[in-house]
């Protein structure tokens, strides 16, 4: 009987440590998982600000007005239009 007892009691040690164990790994990854979703939270405010100044560098007006100053450009007089046609392929 004492040895049924004994090898009961060495089982009930060995569950709880692994309880333990268990539950300090749950902790660890939880803190580990509000880290990543922390940043994942921090990249997508990142994201939504890129996009709006993307939206605002992209705008029309502002590309023809870097265009004209920087680039020095214009729309074309009629006589500098050049027409390009390229040929049908003819089809078998």
């Amino acid at each position: 009987m004492p040895r049924r007892v004994a090898l009961l009691l060495l089982a009930v040690v060995i569950s709880a440590v692994l309880v333990v164990e268990t539950r300090h790994r749950n902790r660890v990854l939880f803190v580990d998982l509000q880290a990543l979703n922390a940043e994942r939270d921090a990249l997508n405010v990142e994201w939504g600000k890129l996009l709006l100044e993307e939206g605002a560098w992209s705008q029309h007006q502002r590309v023809e007005a870097v265009a004209r100053t920087r680039l020095n450009m214009g729309i074309p007089r009629p006589d500098q239009v050049v027409v390009v046609r390229v040929p049908k392929e003819p089809t078998p």
